[in-house]
């Protein structure tokens, strides 16, 4: 057979590998979930063995399923969620629970640096806005609340960055990933003892591992990882990246025309360009690609809304669709489309998780009446979320020319109904990259760089990435968005001193 490229995709909750032609055909997907541990209020976290266990039954059972040779894997790539923290010791053990980027016990911390300016000094470094999840303000929660786990540490690492020790043995931190934490300059790409210092951290440098790229070949797959993982031992690893790198290739984000928007656990809206924006966004860090930078609108108020609302009230319709071999999505799928854009003028704040309005604020429902249906109420949470969404791009829009064409990836890509009120919301086409696992597929674009079987991410692009089709949008409902968009921008005005008064 042909050589493959195998990617492995890490979220919060998920792990997926898949295996992929150089021609970017997905030959075999596989999943596994792992369980969110919060030990205390706005504390969430996972247990790194688990995580690992998941992950290598993943890569067997796609292994299984595609009947691939181990022999012929060219390479294999891990993408994972950026933020958090995977704290280990100097052989690679974890010294507690892995903590997750949707933490929030730091917030305390974070609060007081931006009463003292600390974000105000840092930021032509780091380029990036401070919040509860990223490392330095965990490393800092850690070093005053858990001493004895600082002591215990000895290496920082990401989520992907731990999935690849596992599988090589080999402790490196990827660029794409530490360019988000707020720990490096990012200009220079590297880290800055004073930027550590700042954060009251420059102790802890000695945990920061050495540095490599996407598409560096950081190792092979140990004997003890291919017993675990069905791997040929011997497999060349790349360094992988970011999910949100990941994700930017695998729709073909490789110039600045292009705009990609991922609605996953996180509203992830960005493009990249050569110069870097340092203020006025969320984020900008290091690129896949050398040479560009990856400018980040974003907040935890996207698909992961509409999860939490079927897990908890739609418990019979998801056994009922899984004993018709349907998935739950297309029952809330089929209510929506059985509704109108002007039929209810609900509002909802797709704040569960997180907020791009404040630290404070909560999801809610307006507007509710007695003859709204279930139809209405999910009509309500699509378009919350996609409006979302569109705050974060036109606060993009400042830095860049609107695109002709945007490109949508995760969960909400996978509902029509969803796809076409972000079209109508943005009133903008809306391309569907081919496949089903994006972020897998964006680390087997760097698996393919490394075991040279491309000359560059641009080439690895060219060959593996398609487009399956794009969604046009209808002007006749776009008056209505508008007005339903506003009335959305009011409401979360309006409930910031309700938000203070509730935390």
């Amino acid at each position: 057979m042909a050589k493959v490229l195998l990617g492995i995709d890490n979220g919060c909750t998920m792990s997926k590998a898949a295996l992929f032609t150089l021609e970017g055909k997905e030959l075999a997907v596989a999943a596994r979930k792992t369980k969110t541990l919060s030990p205390h209020p706005g504390h969430l976290e996972r247990n790194c063995e688990e995580l690992w266990q998941a992950t290598a039954a993943a890569i067997r059972e796609v292994l299984a399923k595609s009947r691939v040779a181990p022999g012929d894997i060219a390479a294999a790539a891990c993408a994972g969620h950026g933020n958090g923290l995977y704290l280990v010791d100097k052989e690679g053990r974890p010294v507690r629970d892995a903590i997750l980027s949707t933490d929030s016990r730091a917030r305390d911390i974070v609060d007081r640096w931006l009463a003292e300016g600390v974000d105000r000094r840092v930021r032509p470094k780091t380029m990036q806005s401070l919040w509860a999840a990223q490392p330095n303000a965990l490393l800092a929660w850690l070093k005053k609340h858990e001493p004895e786990t600082i002591r215990r540490a000895g290496w920082v690492l990401m989520c992907k960055d731990y999935v690849r020790f596992r599988l090589t043995g080999r402790v490196a931190a990827e660029l794409t990933d530490f360019s988000g934490t707020s720990l490096m300059d990012v200009a220079a790409g590297k880290f800055d003892p004073a930027v550590l210092e700042a954060f009251g951290i420059g102790d802890l440098a000695h945990l920061l591992p050495p540095l490599v790229r996407s598409a560096d070949v950081c190792g092979e797959v140990t004997p003890g990882a291919a017993r675990d993982t069905g791997l040929r031992a011997g497999t060349p690893v790349a360094g992988g990246m970011f999910d949100i790198d990941a994700c930017g290739l695998a729709t073909g984000l490789v110039d600045e025309r292009q705009i990609c928007m991922i609605a996953g656990t996180w509203s992830c809206n960005q493009y990249i360009a050569t110069r870097p924006v340092v203020d006025d966004v969320f984020m900008t860090s290091c690129y896949s690609i050398p040479g560009y930078y990856l400018m980040l609108e974003g907040s935890a108020t996207s698909a992961s809304n509409l999860e939490w609302f079927v897990t908890e009230f739609f418990g019979a319709e998801r056994e009922q669709a899984a004993r018709e071999g349907r998935s739950v999505y297309d029952v809330t799928n089929d209510l929506v489309a059985a509704t109108r854009p002007d039929a209810a003028p609900i509002v909802f704040l797709p704040f569960l998780y997180g907020s791009h309005a404040s630290a404070d604020a909560k999801a809610a429902l307006l507007g509710l009446s007695g003859w709204h249906t279930r139809g209405d109420v999910l009509r309500a949470i699509y378009e919350g979320v996609a409006f979302s969404h569109r705050w974060h791009v036109e606060r993009l829009l400042q830095f860049r020319p609107r695109p002709e064409a945007i490109c949508l990836t995760g969960g909400a890509a996978r509902s029509p109904v969803w796809v076409r009120i972000f079209a109508d919301i943005f009133q903008t086409p809306i391309r569907l990259p081919d496949g089903t696992e994006l972020g897998a597929l964006g680390g087997a674009i760097a698996a393919g760089v490394a075991a040279g079987c491309f000359k560059d991410f641009r080439e690895a692009v060219g060959a593996m990435v398609h487009v399956s089709r794009t969604q046009a949008p209808d002007p006749s409902p776009a008056g209505v968005y508008e007005a339903k968009y506003a009335r959305y921008k009011r409401a979360v005005a309006a409930l910031d001193p309700v938000w203070r008064s509730l935390s």
